[in-house]
């Protein structure tokens, strides 16, 4: 993966920003100039939105209450009717946010709703992404007071985990201000594109307030955001001379009552760029299969020992198993353990990850190949069950995909709006192009064609996985509102004419 673009799409915790500005600081950058920077950014996207007229300024005692002095001078000083109210005595702050302070030259009122009467916009900066618990008292009232007003949020709407995303106001049985436009510095958090804190960002700008870009290599950050940058460079493009098995040959697995999933997720593979996929299916179905299937070969089977047999002809280069497979049969967990045994590149979805809720073992230790888990947050429950949202709250998407590929020993991809890829060395990339149309039946098998197809090329299955998510996304995004899954794959011609134009 291109280790420069990660860099540039890296995504920090709290605790890895921390760092990045402690290492600023300590490479020659003033911490008041850091935070000068970063108010003028604040300032400017108020400037830029707004109409110029009253505002309320909302800050808390740290660092990100700073940002806000700073942002309320500035805006004072380009005309507008600001209003400052301090969660805490003025006099108890420390360092570079005193500093800020000290050059505000208007009056600092207490935190109370009060300084919201007659304000046009608030920026919001009280908490910022390193909070740890809910706001409470003036602070949660003053929140709950804004109300429809626009908010310009400082790093984080308060009460949004910069690190999982979560609202933590809603532990209180409050919620985090919907901010119109927030504010965040040098690199976005994960909490900027995980759920529900995404949508309570809304438009996201990241400010260079001058921390230098080096800081990155001590940080090491294993976090990014899914960018074609990231794995454009192994994106596999035919080659002058290649025929349909070196551009990889896809053996899928299909079912005998859901045809229609198996078949999306082949024209998908096909669309991906597979050169040849082949169909294997139950006998008493392949002639159902052969009248709605589109240039791929369909091949019946009468046992799994007939199946496992085609995984082993010389020209099969991966494996696509799930879709449509069905979850009421042993022998279609004995064909997910045979296209794992076979060890070459694959991708389980849908019912091949449901077979193993009371054998997860079994299926963790039969991998062998490079191997690609797609589970929506229903499987992965059954493969996870200690990991799933509901089992561990507070715990970052991130993190639980991160821990989830580790035990499995493959790559694990959870689905959703905020899809997770993580791969078992622990890196994990968040993709946030996919709209909200995606969440409709099919839609998750065509994008295990799309991981399968590039897969199957040779493509390694991390990277395969992250640009299938983004097409995914690209594609979703291409059709729009009405969308139906049989129309995915066949609109990914015109996206990849877009991402490769010298194709």
């Amino acid at each position: 993966m291109n280790e420069q673009a990660w860099r540039d799409a890296a995504l920090l915790t709290t605790a890895e920003m921390y760092e990045a500005d402690r290492l600023a600081i300590a490479a020659g950058a003033s911490g008041v100039e850091l935070m000068e920077a970063a108010g003028a950014y604040v300032a400017d996207a108020v400037e830029a939105r707004f109409e110029r007229g009253a505002l309320a300024v909302l800050c808390g005692p740290g660092n990100n209450g700073g940002d806000g002095f700073v942002a309320a001078r500035l805006l004072r000083e380009r005309g507008w009717r600001v209003r400052l109210g301090l969660l805490g005595e003025r006099e108890r702050l420390s360092g570079d946010a005193a500093e800020a302070a000290s050059r505000w030259p208007g009056d600092v009122e207490p935190l109370a709703p009060a300084l919201l009467e007659g304000a046009a916009v608030v920026v919001d900066a009280l908490f910022g992404a390193g909070l740890k618990g809910p706001p409470r008292d003036a602070a949660a009232e003053t929140l709950a007071a804004i109300g429809g007003r626009p908010v310009v949020a400082v790093d984080t709407p308060s009460g949004v985990s910069g690190d999982s995303g979560a609202d933590l106001a809603a532990q209180a049985g409050a919620r985090s201000p919907q901010a119109a436009v927030t504010v965040t510095f040098f690199r976005p958090k994960p909490g900027h594109y995980l759920l529900p804190g995404r949508r309570c960002c809304g438009e996201l700008v990241v400010g260079d307030i001058g921390t230098p870009p080096a800081v990155l290599d001590a940080i090491a950050p294993q976090t990014a955001r899914n960018d074609p940058s990231l794995w454009l460079d192994a994106f596999p493009t035919p080659e002058p001379g290649q025929h349909k098995y070196s551009r990889g040959h896809l053996l899928a697995a299909g079912g005998g009552e859901m045809l229609g999933a198996a078949r999306m997720a082949v024209r998908a593979a096909q669309r991906a760029g597979a050169g040849m996929v082949t169909l294997a299916v139950p006998h008493q179905a392949a002639p159902l299969y052969r009248v709605s299937v589109e240039s791929a070969v369909v091949r019946p089977y009468r046992d799994t020992r007939t199946f496992a047999d085609m995984l082993t002809e010389h020209n099969v280069g991966g494996a696509l198993i799930g879709p449509g497979l069905g979850a009421g049969t042993l022998t279609a967990r004995e064909k997910t353990l045979a296209v794992l045994r076979a060890g070459l590149p694959a991708v389980l979805d849908a019912d091949a990850l449901s077979l193993f809720e009371d054998g997860q073992q079994l299926l963790f230790e039969t991998i062998c190949g490079p191997t690609l888990l797609t589970p929506h947050e229903g499987e992965f429950r059954r493969l996870f069950p200690d990991l799933a949202a509901e089992a561990v709250p507070d715990m970052a998407k991130t993190e639980r995909a991160r821990r989830a590929a580790a035990r499995a020993g493959c790559v694990v991809l959870l689905k959703g709006y905020d899809t997770v890829i993580a791969a078992q060395d622990g890196r994990a990339v968040i993709n946030a192009n996919a709209p909200a149309w995606l969440a409709t039946a099919g839609a998750g098998d065509v994008l295990a064609g799309f991981a399968a197809g590039l897969a199957v090329q040779d493509m390694p299955v991390f990277e395969a996985a992250c640009a299938a998510a983004w097409l995914h996304g690209a594609v979703g995004a291409a059709v729009g509102p009405g969308l139906v899954a049989d129309e995915l794959p066949d609109r990914l011609p015109a996206v990849l004419r877009d991402l490769l134009p010298d194709a």
